[in-house]
């Protein structure tokens, strides 16, 4: 197949004067040249694309390919992650990973977590805020937790955002608002242990690859998965993979969760324990990272020995079969 790849280059929006929290969600060259590399050895031909703006122009000058390896991510508003994805519908191109519903729904924390909740998956009770005066109005039970609603990669998340009591929530909430314009989710703070799940596969096809515990040491920042300790997670991280009744309870959840939110091909979802021990869903990432090191998929697939080419082939795998399908 003639593949075409669709990404944001960390570097390139650096050189335009963006910061580096700005940048976070983009991707390295080497992460790049490690799909690129990945999919001819796999036998297919490569086309780098870009960014949206790139496609617009190649799509204008009248370019196709068989399949676009989309892991865009978008810079502006609530549909960022979803603007590649409906361009190439738009010319019935097909590509990898969700849809542009999927993307824009999930990108925002709380409309995901009230489908979630519709679908009877626990999830931590919570409240948005896109203005001041929707602080007074929250009414759930302290310890909180404060995040931007449609960021990733730990984006607004330090050691103050586990609230105590309403001045903190006020405090934060006024320091975040002016920096995240589409608001904020406040969500029961769950004191229980972390988990990412990767999944691969669609609907009824897709699976559980391995639950990996994320583990904070002494001298990582807070209670959470903050943006430091993502950034820096050789030296604030360790991870290890479970298995038995905690394992097969989170993949549970997971699943129930990327088949409720119709997420396709390979991702993640972000599992913590309540109090008793039960997992909750605390959010999805159907663009995962995809580095061969650095990435929280790939660093699963590697502690499950599995190949970084294995876990490539499976993503195209359920693209092609998705596909055939639609046709």
């Amino acid at each position: 197949m003639n593949i075409g790849l669709t990404y944001d280059l960390r570097s390139d929006y650096l050189k335009e004067g963006f910061s580096e929290e700005e940048t976070a969600e983009f991707d390295r060259e080497s992460t790049i040249e490690a799909i690129e590399k990945t999919l001819r050895e796999l036998g297919h031909k490569t086309d780098r694309i870009g960014h949206a703006r790139a496609l617009v122009k190649r799509l204008a000058r009248g370019d196709r390919w068989d399949l676009v390896f989309n892991i865009c991510e978008g810079m502006y508003g609530i549909g960022r992650e979803a603007l590649v994805p409906a361009l190439l519908e738009a010319y019935q191109i097909p590509y990898t990973f969700s849809d542009s519903m999927v993307l824009a729904l999930t990108l925002h924390k709380g409309m995901a977590k009230r489908v979630i909740r519709d679908c009877g998956i626990p999830t931590p009770d919570f409240a948005l805020v896109t203005t001041e005066s929707d602080i007074r109005k929250i009414n759930i039970p302290y310890p909180l937790f404060v995040k931007p609603v449609a960021e990733g990669t730990g984006k607004g998340i330090d050691a103050r955002s586990k609230i105590n009591n309403p001045q903190e929530l006020e405090e934060v909430c006024k320091t975040l608002l002016p920096r995240f314009s589409l608001g904020l989710i406040v969500e029961s703070f769950l004191p229980g242990r972390e988990f990412t799940v990767g999944i691969t596969g669609t609907g009824e096809k897709a699976e559980s690859i391995g639950v990996m515990e994320v583990i904070l040491n002494q001298k990582a920042e807070g209670d959470s998965y903050t943006y430091t300790n993502k950034e820096q997670c050789e030296k604030f991280v360790s991870y290890e993979i479970s298995s038995g009744e905690i394992a097969e309870k989170c993949s549970k959840v997971a699943l129930d969760s990327w088949r409720c939110l119709n997420c396709r091909d390979a991702g993640r979802v972000d599992i913590r324990l309540d109090p008793t021990g039960q997992p909750h869903f605390l959010e999805v990432n159907p663009l995962a990272g995809l580095h061969p090191e650095h990435s929280d998929l790939p660093i699963i697939c590697n502690l499950q020995h599995i190949p970084y080419t294995e876990l490539m082939s499976r993503i195209i795998e359920s693209a092609k079969t998705r596909i055939c399908h639609e046709k």
